[in-house]
């Protein structure tokens, strides 16, 4: 427990925070965090809030859960760090092997741990380029895979991700995501695909469709079943591979393990990351053991990557998964959301359009639904509104104009109900122009 915050303790740490952090860090809101268990957040002003942003998609299993907490106070006994390019050790082969069982694919797996969302996508690149020979890469729009150079260069949306940091890496090819509520549905996304790869791509540098099964950053639309599906066809017909980056949409926020799985679809390397360790820093790469074996001794590492405590959390992360059936809680969450969202999509003419899987919805909001011109300063405002009152929400898309949720999957039906009445009081305000 932080010391209590007097005047001038706020003061202090906040002249700490203007006068050390680069402007470039802007945290989304403007307290200071004391402490946080299961679905809420207490600053250190003794405020309390419930949580639907989660760490950023980091907490499906809820801020501090025991089970994770004990995992990791008994790693920390026992081995902290050597880094698993200097040895290996159980925790981090259970965690591999478990995630060689659970990850959708009917075929021999390999997997190798990282630290970020961007350092597993990044490696699924290298492998992937290893495997094929050849280096092109094929991204959509809107999608957002990371802030390293490369997740930079495979990332769509320009502000506020890669304005001013280029020149990016070569050899990444842009299609159009099928997000249907702006005109791009299967058919229309597919025949741009087709086209591009026919004339203006060089079939000879192709190696991988990289994709969201669910954009995250770019909106929280999940792409049509029958687009990976279809992804999936022209990958094997064409000789290419298929990487599904579940950073965000991942461990069991979908209703699934991996959103992929919607689909029916295997893809053949899988970036995981966000909550898959609870809170530490972990992320994977799973794939088919022969595209994973394609670098050689050496090539591939990372000095934090697999962290021992990190990896006795994860292991846990997934025990409390199936003992505590938060698959299925997924779903029922998301039967809530759905109901109240498509409620709000009837009563006020700002939501233009809801998008709902598992516990990943998506509320796009409008200046006019005729246009739908992006009411991004209004999305705000509502986000401002439910902070005043108890409600922690981010917001995503090209035009910041869609509020996301990511609540633990853990939250008690009680604090998910008084959040969705925070944010309907919210929209009610601002779509009727009250201050």
């Amino acid at each position: 427990m932080a010391e209590p915050l007097t005047p001038s303790r706020s003061d202090e740490l906040l002249a700490i925070r203007y006068r050390s952090l680069p402007r470039g860090l802007k945290p989304a809101v403007d307290f200071l965090v004391d402490r946080a268990q299961g679905s809420q957040v207490w600053s250190m002003a003794g405020d309390e809030y419930i949580d639907f942003i989660g760490g950023i998609g980091v907490l499906n299993v809820g801020h501090s859960h025991p089970k994770v907490v004990a995992a990791a106070h008994r790693q920390i006994d026992q081995l902290v760090h050597i880094s698993a390019q200097v040895a290996v050790y159980e925790p981090y082969l259970h965690l591999v092997d478990q995630l060689c069982q659970l990850t959708p694919g009917d075929f021999s797996k390999k997997a190798i741990l990282f630290s970020t969302g961007a350092e597993a996508v990044e490696n699924t690149v290298k492998i992937a380029r290893s495997h094929m020979a050849r280096p092109g890469i094929v991204a959509f729009s809107q999608a957002f895979h990371g802030r390293t150079l490369l997740g930079m260069s495979l990332t769509d949306t320009v502000k506020p991700y890669k304005e001013g940091f280029g020149p990016f890496a070569p050899e990444i090819y842009r299609s159009p995501f099928p997000y249907q509520y702006w005109g791009w549905d299967t058919a229309r996304a597919l025949d741009a695909l087709e086209e591009s790869l026919r004339t203006s791509w060089p079939a000879e540098r192709m190696a991988a469709f990289l994709i969201e099964p669910v954009l995250g950053e770019g909106g929280f639309v999940p792409a049509p079943f029958e687009f990976v599906q279809a992804l999936r066809r022209l990958a094997d017909q064409r000789g290419l591979l298929l990487i599904a980056d579940e950073v965000q949409s991942g461990i069991g926020r979908t209703g699934r393990l991996f959103a992929i799985e919607h689909s029916g679809v295997a893809p053949d390397l899988m970036a995981i990351a966000k909550s898959l360790g609870g809170g530490f820093p972990l992320s994977a790469v799973v794939g088919r053991a022969q595209v994973m074996d394609a670098p050689t001794p050496g090539q591939l590492g990372s000095t934090y990557g697999g962290n021992p405590v990190a990896c006795a959390a994860a292991l846990a992360v997934l025990e409390v998964i199936d003992q505590e059936g938060l698959l299925s809680r997924a779903e029922v969450l998301g039967s809530i959301l759905e109901e109240r969202m498509g409620e709000w999509s009837r009563r006020f003419p700002m939501v233009g359009d809801v998008r709902v899987l598992g516990a990943m919805a998506g509320l796009e909001l409008v200046q006019d639904r005729a246009t739908k011109a992006p009411a991004s300063e209004a999305t705000q405002k509502v986000i401002d509104g439910c902070r005043e009152r108890g409600l922690l929400v981010l917001r995503a898309g090209p035009h910041h104009n869609v509020i996301r949720t990511l609540m633990p999957l853990t939250i008690s039906e009680e604090l998910l109900l008084q959040g969705l009445d925070i944010l309907e009081h919210e929209l009610a305000r601002v779509s009727s122009g009250r201050d």
